[in-house]
C-alpha cells in the first residue's frame, strides 16, 4: 500500500467531495507568494532555513508502554518519503512560511492504528464541511485529492487571531519585502549603469543623429575594443574633448540595509549571529527558549493529541520533542558542565559522551556520586558518628 493510500481516506465521501464540499467560513487564509511569498526572498528564506535546521535536530521520544514501534518510526522515518530530519525540517518550514502546519496521520491497512505522519503543504489544504462534520481536503503534487477528518489531524500555527484554525498571513511583512525587492533591483541597475558608460566625448560641431551613431560606433571599435592592445587612444579635431568616466562601485545604504535586516530579524525572532552560526551559548539559549522550545512544545502536544486517546494520555502516554541544549556549549563549558553534573549523579557516563557527540559505551548508563555528599537528614547522624570515631581514637 503506497503513501497516498495509507493516509486515511473516506472513499465513499471522496466520490462526492467535488460536488458537495464547501468552505467552513468566509475567511480564506492568504498564502500568497511574493509576487512572492516570504520563502522567495534571500534574507527571509535564510531566517526560515536557520529555524527549520535547528528544529530538525529535535529528538522525538514517546513515554508510556507498548509504543516502541511508533517511537522507532518517529525517530527514524515518519513516512515512506521522509526521514525524521526531513520531516521536522519541512514541518518547521511550512510552519514559518504559512504560519500554519497541518499533519496528516498515516494508518495501517485496517485504519485503526497510526503508523506514521505526513506534513501537508498548507496552501494545498482546505477546511471543508460535509454532513455537519469537518474535514481537511488536500491536494498532492501529482494532482490526487484526499481528505481526513479534522479531529484526526494535527494543526500547528502561530500569529493566530481571526481564524480558529489558521494563523494569519504574512501581509504585515509585505512593506519590508517590497523594500528588499526594490533594493535588490537598485543594486542590479546601479552596477549596470556604472559599468556601461566609460567615456564622455564632446564633439566640436553639430551633427545629425545618424552621423552621431556612426561616429560613436567607429570610435568604440577603433579605441575601446579588445583589438586596441596598444593602450593608446587617438581622436581628430571633430572632438572638442574626451573624458574618462570614473566608475564608482554601487554602495548600498548601510543604514537602510540595517533597518531592513532588523525588521526581518524581529519578525522571525532571530538575529545575524544565529543565522550565521556564530552564536555564544547565552545567545543560543535565548534563541532556543524564544523560538525552538515553543515549537517543540506545540509539536509535542499536537502529536500526542492526534495519536493517543484521552484515556491513553491520562495513563501517561505522550510524545515529546526534545533537544540536548548542552551540545551547543563551547568545549570548555561542556567539560565543566559534564564534570559538575556527572559526579553529582545528574547524568550517566553515556549522557556525558552524548554531549560531546561521542558513541556510548557498554555499561555506561550507570549513575555515580561523590562519597563526600550526604543526605541532609543524615547530617546530625554523621556528625555524631564522626565524634564517636574521634573519641575512640583519642582513647
Amino acid at each position: 500500500m503506497g503513501l497516498f493510500d495509507r493516509i486515511r481516506q473516506k472513499e465513499k465521501i471522496e466520490s462526492k467531495v467535488n460536488n458537495y464540499f464547501r468552505l467552513m467560513n468566509g475567511y480564506v487564509p492568504v498564502f500568497s507568494s511574493f509576487e512572492g511569498s516570504v520563502y522567495e526572498m534571500e534574507l527571509t528564506r535564510a531566517a526560515i532555513h536557520s529555524f527549520a535546521t535547528h528544529c530538525s535536530k529535535l529528538k522525538p521520544e514517546i513515554k508510556g508502554g507498548g509504543n516502541g514501534r511508533l517511537e522507532r518510526t518517529l525517530q527514524f522515518k515518519p513516512n515512506h518519503i521522509m526521514d525524521t530530519k526531513k520531516y521536522l525540517y519541512r514541518l518547521a518550514t511550512v510552519y514559518m512560511t504559512d504560519n500554519t502546519a497541518i499533519i496528516a496521520p498515516l494508518y495501517n491497512e485496517t485504519l485503526d492504528v497510526i503508523t506514521g505522519y505526513y506534513p501537508l503543504l498548507t496552501s494545498k489544504c482546505r477546511i471543508v464541511d460535509y454532513n455537519s462534520k469537518r474535514y481537511v481536503r488536500y491536494c498532492f503534487g501529482n494532482g490526487q485529492y484526499g481528505c481526513v477528518e479534522l479531529e484526526n489531524t494535527g494543526i500547528m500555527n502561530q500569529f493566530q487571531y481571526r481564524d480558529e484554525i489558521f494563523g494569519e498571513s504574512n501581509a504585515c511583512l509585505r512593506p519590508t519585502l517590497d523594500l528588499i525587492n526594490a533594493q535588490n533591483q537598485g543594486i542590479v541597475e546601479g552596477i549596470k549603469s556604472g559599468a556601461s558608460i566609460r567615456f564622455l566625448a564632446k564633439l566640436a560641431g553639430s551633427f545629425k543623429d545618424k552621423t552621431l551613431r556612426e561616429e560613436r560606433k567607429r570610435f568604440i571599435e577603433d579605441n575601446l575594443s579588445a583589438g586596441n592592445n596598444g593602450g593608446v587612444m587617438l581622436y581628430d579635431a571633430k572632438y572638442e574633448d574626451i573624458k574618462q568616466v570614473d566608475s564608482k562601485p554601487f554602495i548600498v545604504n548601510p543604514v537602510q540595509m540595517a533597518q531592513i535586516k532588523e525588521n526581518v530579524f524581529n519578525y522571525f525572532g532571530t538575529n545575524e549571529k544565529i543565522m550565521q552560526n556564530n552564536y555564544s551559548s547565552d545567545e543560543w539559549n535565548a534563541y532556543y527558549e524564544g523560538k525552538i522550545e515553543p515549537f517543540a512544545i506545540e509539536a509535542s502536544l499536537v502529536h500526542t493529541n492526534m495519536t493517543f486517546s484521552e484515556r491513553e494520555v491520562a495513563c501517561g502516554n505522550q510524545i515529546l520533542f526534545t533537544a540536548n541544549r548542552l551540545q551547543y556549549l563551547s568545549n570548555a563549558e561542556k567539560l565543566n558542565t559534564v564534570t559538575q553534573l556527572f559526579d553529582r549523579g545528574f547524568i550517566t557516563h553515556n549522557q556525558g559522551l552524548e554531549i560531546f557527540n561521542m558513541s556510548p559505551v557498554e555499561n555506561g548508563d550507570k549513575r555515580y556520586i561523590r562519597k563526600e555528599y550526604i543526605e541532609t537528614n543524615n547530617l546530625n547522624e554523621n556528625d555524631n558518628k564522626s565524634q564517636i570515631e574521634e573519641d575512640t581514637a583519642n582513647e
